[in-house]
């Protein structure tokens, strides 16, 4: 683990949000190891779900399939229905460029009218050993929440994701080696740098390396550190107008000028020439 929350911090949080939203909201380590949730009870038809070893799987499985794609879309709140039909929504909590958990909400009932909703679940929940007359008892008594107000939550929830990274309620173990990757990425990706010379570097292997990457970026390490490079490229750009395009190519170290030219039109659909004009508002 290479985040280090503070828990008693965070359920004051937590409560805060919770009075707020009247939704469950909980945390979750970069590991998707679930910290510290409120309230700790779930939502009657969830736990009905969950009485079982295979909605309590689908549970899990759905959660973090739902993170995996919150961590690629970064600053954006994911918003999704959970594998029974339930409206949830989860945000990354990233330090710097490091990610360091997760905010999730869900549980919540959110149709036009129970009937509507109980078919969704129903269809849903067909392959799982539930009793199916318990759990309509539990979705026709639940508060149906409406779309505006679960769009409106999750910008609250993103706020509380900023807050509680800038109060330090979430932070990264210093000695940690995801801390030590992020920092000589960022120190040397303008450099002839390969996954062999960060692994001489952090006296890793390269299975270590990836697996690394994978947690901190959602990709490769090759790919991470051309994703760095190609955002250079366009702050260059943007920022000098006389600047050479071969020039931004060595500054950026992008080896091959051919390569960065495919690289970025392959990114932007546009060469870099033709990019910094339609950026800038020139025709």
């Amino acid at each position: 683990m290479i985040s280090a929350f503070d828990i008693d911090q965070l359920q004051e949080l937590l409560r805060d949000f919770y009075r707020i939203a009247h939704i469950r909201i909980t945390v979750f380590d970069e590991d998707l190891n679930e910290l510290v949730s409120y309230p700790h009870s779930v939502a009657p038809y969830c736990e009905e779900i969950r009485r079982t070893a295979a909605g309590r799987s689908a549970c899990t499985a759905c959660d973090h399939a739902a993170c995996r794609i919150a961590a690629k879309k970064r600053s954006a709140v994911h918003i999704y229905r959970c594998h029974a039909g339930l409206t949830e929504a989860v945000t990354p909590l990233y330090v710097g460029e490091v990610l360091a958990g997760y905010l999730l909400f869900g549980h919540v009932f959110s149709y036009a009218s129970h009937e509507a909703g109980w078919r969704v679940m129903e269809k849903s929940c067909e392959n799982l050993p539930l009793d199916m007359e318990r759990l309509k008892t539990y979705v026709f008594e639940a508060e149906s929440i409406d779309e505006d107000y679960v769009r409106s939550a999750a910008r609250i929830l993103h706020a509380v994701a900023s807050y509680l990274i800038l109060q330090r309620m979430a932070a990264l173990r210093g000695d940690a080696l995801a801390v030590k990757l992020d920092a000589y990425v960022s120190r040397h990706f303008t450099e002839k740098l390969t996954a062999d010379a960060i692994c001489r570097a952090l006296r890793i292997g390269k299975t270590q390396l990836y697996r690394l990457s994978r947690q901190l970026y959602g990709c490769g390490i090759a790919e991470y550190i051309r994703n760095m490079r190609m955002e250079m490229a366009k702050k260059l750009l943007l920022d000098d107008r006389d600047i050479r395009i071969a020039e931004v190519c060595e500054r950026c170290g992008f080896g091959d000028y051919n390569y960065f030219i495919a690289a970025f039109g392959k990114e932007t659909g546009l060469s870099p020439e033709k990019w910094r004009r339609s950026a800038l508002g020139h025709p």
